[in-house]
């Protein structure tokens, strides 16, 4: 018989298996389930940087208890009402996830032997899947299948490695990050995108934004590399690998015709230039895969009509062709800007219908100002992870160096106009020349400069009035936004510098 405290702790576990594992629920949920015996953990569950492989005791603790109550309740499934059978079911595949945990992960980014010796360990899965799911007499409300769960699990791991092991940071606009990529991934109800979800992901494009800097590409490559595979029992290995499956386009790098013929691809002879058959992207994407348009904002209008077609009906015709010739896309569509889409479609430069197909699944890319004014703290972490990335082994003194010389060289209110970007430039800057010397750096932000007082009224509206101007390129959306006249306005600006 299943006691008053067991149901409060199964109740708990199962809001844990199916919860964002970067928000706040986690930490609750694992409260709710130990009580007393909770270890305290940090309330922003981000990767350290400095201790990479350490460990939550909570979940161990819950894997523990669970495993007696389990066995305990699968001897007596026929008693228990059908609310208790779906407390056992989700406490199942919270067990079963991390019971195989560490094979899991070791097989996924293992890089030798065959995929059938990689995934050998699928056949004890399923045997003690069956103990404990396949009980004579005993119908499951859920009627979850293994070789679908297991793929499910094969998923889940690969998101967390990217998401947890790729956005850094300890701050609160990073955790929403990671949890807003996740969902992206599983939406918000992973019980419903495990039943249905999961085979129609591709039709849902992602619209990524942020300042420069701020790692959209990134973003834009964990979810690639985190999506739904399925099992094949008979082979024991699943259906693709991933790894190629992404085909990212800087739009803003290559002139029209050659975005287009990137995308679509074109015929021998349909422009100059053209001397063979070319196969794009959306064509060379399979069904698993995903195509990634950075700097969304700078396609051509004549582009932005084709690229809605695809959208619509998941069909296109390669330059040259004639309308005869259809293909098929069957990715997953993902694109990006830094601009103002909003304004863009205001000056008829972004098609409004475009913009609505794009904006199903939106991310917003948090600033490095953003992260440093909610957690101070943070900057010591990202300049670790950074060192990391350029020095190797002297790492930690280089951290240790470049952060101390940006805490004395660097004021507490600079903006980091590059971001992430110009963070890890001046890491390598201090790496070579111990300094980092930009004109940005010299010469202070107009914002840091309004703070310490030491700007006239006129000197401080000219350089706000061409920051504004520099934003939207227009006069009149500059008169618009500050409620001021254009001609004002237009005497103001000083275009072409630092504003």
């Amino acid at each position: 018989m299943l006691t008053a405290a067991h149901r409060r702790f199964l109740t708990a576990v199962s809001k844990l298996q199916d919860v964002n594992p970067f928000l706040s629920g986690m930490l609750i949920y694992e409260r709710e389930a130990l009580g007393d015996e909770a270890e305290r953990e940090e309330p922003i569950w981000s990767l350290s940087v400095s201790d990479p492989d350490k460990v939550r005791a909570n979940t161990w603790k819950i894997i523990d208890r669970l495993k007696p109550l389990l066995e305990s309740m699968r001897k007596g499934l026929a008693t228990l009402k059908e609310a208790d059978l779906i407390l056992y079911e989700d406490a199942l595949l919270y067990y079963f996830y991390y019971s195989y945990y560490a094979r899991m992960l070791e097989a996924t980014f293992q890089k030798q032997g065959n995929a059938k010796s990689r995934w050998a360990f699928y056949a004890e899965f399923s045997r003690e899947w069956q103990q404990f799911f396949a009980i004579p007499g005993v119908t499951l409300p859920s009627g979850h299948q293994a070789k679908h769960t297991f793929a499910c699990y094969y998923q889940i791991v690969r998101a967390f490695h990217h998401i947890f092991g790729q956005i850094i940071g300890n701050s609160p606009p990073a955790a929403r990050l990671r949890a807003s990529i996740w969902q992206s991934v599983f939406t918000h109800d992973i019980r419903r995108y495990r039943r249905t979800l999961y085979a129609r992901m591709s039709e849902f494009a992602t619209l990524i934004t942020g300042p420069s800097g701020t790692g959209k590409e990134l973003v834009a490559r964990s979810i690639a590399m985190s999506r739904y595979v399925p099992f094949d029992e008979q082979r024991m290995a699943f259906a693709e690998d991933l790894t190629g499956l992404f085909f990212p386009i800087n739009i803003a790098a290559l002139p029209g015709t050659l975005v287009e013929s990137e995308l679509f691809g074109h015929k021998r002879g349909s422009f100059t230039g053209a001397v063979q058959d070319k196969r794009g992207w959306l064509e060379q994407c399979p069904a698993l895969g995903a195509v990634f348009l950075d700097e969304i904002g700078d396609l051509d209008p004549e582009i932005q009509v084709k690229l809605l077609r695809v959208i619509e009906t998941r069909s296109f015709h390669s330059l040259g062709e004639s309308h005869a010739q259809v293909h098929r896309f069957e990715g997953k569509l993902m694109a990006a800007t830094n601009r103002d889409l909003g304004l863009a479609i205001r000056k008829r430069k972004f098609r409004e219908d475009l913009y609505y197909r794009l904006c199903s699944d939106q991310i917003v890319t948090p600033s490095l100002r953003q992260q440093i004014d909610e957690s101070p703290e943070v900057m010591r972490d990202l300049v670790l992870f950074m060192s990391q990335r350029v020095a190797g082994e002297e790492a930690a003194t280089l951290a240790e160096q470049a952060y101390e010389w940006i805490q004395k060289n660097v004021d507490a209110g600079y903006r980091w106009p590059g971001n992430y970007r110009e963070l890890e430039q001046c890491v390598r800057n201090i790496l070579i020349r111990n300094e980092y010397q930009t004109s940005r750096l010299v010469k202070r932000d107009v914002f840091d400069e309004a703070r310490a007082g030491v700007m006239t009224a006129d000197e401080l509206l000219r350089r706000y009035c061409t920051l504004v101007y520099e934003m939207t390129g227009s006069y009149e959306e500059t008169a618009r936004r500050l409620n001021m006249d254009r001609r004002t306005v237009k005497a103001k600006v000083r275009p072409n510098r630092e504003p």
